[in-house]
């Protein structure tokens, strides 16, 4: 019988979170104040969780996963399984290349995003916060930090871009279920989105902006704190969860990865899976290789310039050197609408400089895309998010060239959301009726 499934013991799971920066080949470009009288840092220092920001500047190579905190991620089901991909196999005919794909999807609330709310959720309740405030793009950030505030007995507020807060209603209702306040952004709460709002009543928003307006909102009260999904060095950190536990299931099977693809908006899934086993390249000289998805819709890695730039539209954060289109960027509208973010996270982007991390873009009508994701369901079963869906396709292209090529070729895919509150999208791009 073959099994499919590979999985780690709950003592099997790592009790520690890997910060890469000790062992990056050249230092991190560190953030940086804008000189107009206004110290962002300073400003960073008011908003930010104490602990999470420690973790944004720590050179602990290790940092430990409190206990409290562990026992919630064996709750929410981690370890999460690693999947040999038979069937997708078979389908697409290979011989020389086999495909694993790791569980992301498998959350509460439907993605990989649990990993560093429920972190920063905790990290917020010890320092005696009452209030957690967020933006969120695609939704699953929204959700999971209104999960993780819910279980820490915090209040919850989120700016979700407008456009996709209007078409993803029932994600919205995930979050008001869990007790969030959702505003669609840019909203007359802030005075940056005030200010959108005079020029165009109807702007459909932006991750820039609704992380503006998030910024600004926890600033009003010491009481509240914003909270930050992707990109920072801390959220990285706590989704490196992902690639640890993969190491360990791959030498359960005596095999290792040589390409690791994943999805790309800001960062932090494809930081998730890759960080772990860039640190096996780097200090055991392992031949992986790894490829991020983006879409045309803001392709960062492929078309942005390496250069300081700011988070949000409104220039509040510090400005960090990073992969970016311009935090003015106005990114065109699509399903997967986590991957829509100017820029790239400074880590992922400081890596692809120096070549470990090649990146891709796929067209703005996402046919390819969704018809990628219908035969993963078709074989392996599972419907995943829009943004995952990318991550299937760049797999299957990869499989087939280098089939095509004859070459032996062991891809981990991961899996970072499910599918299921993004029926309207499968509908619409595959034209069901």
């Amino acid at each position: 019988m073959k099994v499919s499934q590979i999985n780690l013991s709950i003592d099997e799971i790592p009790k520690n979170w890997y910060n890469i920066i000790p062992d990056l080949p050249e230092p991190l470009p560190p953030p940086k104040d804008y000189n107009d009288g206004m110290s962002r840092m300073e400003f960073l220092n008011k908003v930010l969780i104490n602990e999470c920001l420690s973790q944004e500047f720590s050179e602990q190579r290790w940092i430990n996963i409190p206990n409290e905190l562990m026992e919630i991620y064996i709750h929410i089901g981690r370890p999460r399984p690693l999947y040999r991909a038979y069937r997708l196999e078979n389908k697409l005919r290979l011989k020389k290349v086999k495909i694993f794909y790791k569980r992301e999807d498998l959350s509460p609330t439907g993605s990989h995003k649990i990993n560093t709310a429920l972190a920063q959720a905790y990290f917020a309740m010890k320092q005696g916060i009452e209030e957690l405030v967020t933006e969120t793009g695609a939704g699953q950030w929204g959700s999971a930090l209104s999960f993780a505030a819910n279980l820490f007995n915090l209040k919850s507020t989120v700016f979700w871009v407008r456009n996709v807060y209007n078409w993803k209603y029932q994600r919205r209702t995930l979050m008001k279920l869990y007790g969030a306040n959702v505003h669609a952004s840019p909203s007359n709460l802030t005075n940056v989105g005030k200010e959108y709002l005079k020029k165009d009543p109807e702007h459909p928003g932006s991750l820039a902006i609704a992380i503006s307006e998030g910024l600004e909102y926890a600033s009003k009260n010491e009481k509240k704190a914003y909270s930050l999904g992707s990109v920072l060095n801390h959220v990285l950190l706590h989704q490196t969860i992902i690639g640890l536990e993969t190491i360990e299931q791959f030498k359960k099977i005596d095999t290792q990865p040589n390409l690791i693809i994943s999805c790309l908006g800001g960062g932090s899934n494809f930081g998730g899976i890759s960080l772990p086993f860039i640190r096996e390249r780097i200090n055991k000289h392992r031949d992986i290789e790894f490829l991020a998805v983006q879409s045309e819709a803001s392709p960062n890695l492929v078309k942005g310039i390496y250069d300081y730039d700011f988070g949000d539209a409104a220039e509040m954060t510090p400005l960090l050197k990073m992969y970016t289109l311009g935090h003015k960027y106005e990114a065109k509208e699509i399903k997967g609408d986590g991957l829509r973010y100017h820029a790239a996270a400074p880590i992922i982007s400081l890596l692809r400089h120096l070549g470990f991390i090649k990146a891709i873009y796929y067209p703005l009508d996402e046919k390819a895309v969704f018809e990628a994701a219908k035969t993963f369901l078709e074989t392996e079963g599972w419907l995943v998010a829009a943004e995952s869906a990318y991550a299937i396709k760049g797999c299957i292209d990869e499989a087939l060239k280098y089939e095509k090529m004859g070459e032996e070729k062991v891809i981990l895919v991961n899996i970072s959301g499910h599918g299921f509150l993004d029926l309207d999208a499968y509908k619409e791009k595959l034209r069901i009726n």
